[in-house]
């Protein structure tokens, strides 16, 4: 019975890697994000810090999610290090297209880990994920929307002053 209650690793050593680099990658979303936070807190941009707050709490959850399953699945999940964050930005604007190029840069990643999972024929991890390549859509949707209030409103006073009052309320609609 002993023998039986050892099992043997769930997932192949491949998908462990890539999950584990998925892992690191939300860890340092979530700090980059808590840099985007303190910029435009420290240059009077409230609703926009309360925003990069609200998604840097959203991608540490999300390097939870991947840590846990890694754990739930017997496999050895990596605490990862993170490096330095950006923290100086020219513009409220240049901060919001770091961060739509940050979540299209993460996107990617949860893509490699989907192609890694059908390559090892991991149907169960493979489902796992379709939770993460649907919040990509969303994340991507809100992150391009704000900029393009930039396009549509400008940079002036005013508009900055408009876009931090949209900024908490731009919501990605499935559809339904």
């Amino acid at each position: 019975m002993k023998d039986i209650l050892r099992r043997h690793q769930v997932l192949q050593e491949s998908v462990v890697e890539i999950l584990n680099k998925q892992i690191k990658i939300e860890a340092q979303s979530s700090a980059a994000y808590l840099a985007m936070a303190a910029w435009c807190d420290t240059n009077g941009y409230d609703n926009c810090a309360d925003f990069f707050f609200k998604q840097s709490e959203e991608e540490r959850k999300h390097q939870m999610k991947l840590f846990r399953y890694l754990t739930n699945m017997e496999c050895n999940a990596i605490s990862p290090t993170v490096g330095e964050s950006q923290h100086e930005f020219g513009t409220l604007r240049s901060v919001f297209e770091k961060a739509l190029e940050m979540e299209i840069s993460v996107t990617d990643a949860i893509h490699e880990v989907v192609n890694a999972c059908r390559k090892a024929g991991d149907i169960a991890t493979e489902e796992f994920m379709r939770w993460f390549v649907t919040e990509q859509i969303e994340e991507e949707f809100v992150a391009r929307r704000t900029l393009e209030l930039f396009d549509v409103l400008g940079e002036d006073k005013i508009a900055l002053g408009m876009i931090e009052e949209r900024v908490l309320h731009i919501e990605y609609d499935e559809g339904n």
